[in-house]
């Protein structure tokens, strides 16, 4: 295939700035700059191919500012802890809910602290701010997480390793051996499979791994 054709070309312009376009709809900024990277690079490409010096020079500026951030991005260092709630009725686990609601709806629709008739857990503290919350149910052994939430800027699964990880040998001492929750969405589903979550062999509609 002869990549110089017009033709040819035009296909990886218009694929440069799809990704360009979709970068801007990420609300992680960790895959805004990667989504964003391969774009320009690829527009960058585009420019080379048809000759235009302008629309190469933008892109490998671009494309070196992607990874000047995504560098520093790498290398930063984020201070996790928890702020536990005392009880069902505290009122920021209240208004966090409520500010939260339709987001925590598309993702964990099964949701409701109502329901939960003893709920334990904890908001995730990175950097001092309040990034996710942590809701699980004590079953004799096992930890029935309830929520697993973390708000948009934040999903990049370090909230996930504090919470089912770094938090691992307190819930061992405390005698617990398994994690278990329900994945409504095929969002949320994917996500628990990535943290090794398996369908549990006593009750299929729910997922589980060892703590």
């Amino acid at each position: 295939m002869d990549w110089l054709d017009p033709n040819h070309a035009q296909i990886i312009g218009y694929a440069g700035s799809t990704l360009i376009a979709l970068s801007m709809l990420m609300n992680n900024i960790w895959r805004l700059r990667w989504i964003n990277l391969v774009g320009a690079s690829t527009m960058g490409l585009y420019g080379f191919l048809i000759g235009e010096i302008p629309v190469l020079a933008l892109n490998l500026f671009i494309t070196s500012v992607d990874i000047f951030y995504l560098n520093q991005l790498s290398r930063k260092k984020d201070i996790f802890t928890t702020l536990p709630f005392p009880d069902e009725n505290y009122p920021y686990l209240r208004r966090f809910l409520e500010f939260h609601a339709q987001d925590i709806a598309k993702y964990q629709p099964d949701f409701s602290l109502e329901r939960v008739e003893n709920p334990k857990g904890f908001f995730i503290l990175r950097n001092m701010l309040s990034v996710g919350l942590f809701v699980y149910e004590e079953r004799d052994e096992t930890l029935l997480v309830h929520l697993d939430y973390s708000i948009p800027d934040y999903r990049d699964l370090k909230n996930a390793y504090f919470a089912y990880v770094d938090q691992r040998q307190g819930f061992l001492d405390s005698g617990f051996t398994h994690y278990r929750a329900t994945g409504k969405s095929s969002a949320h589903s994917r996500y628990l499979r990535r943290l090794g979550f398996r369908q549990s062999a006593s009750d299929p509609s729910q997922l589980e791994r060892p703590i």
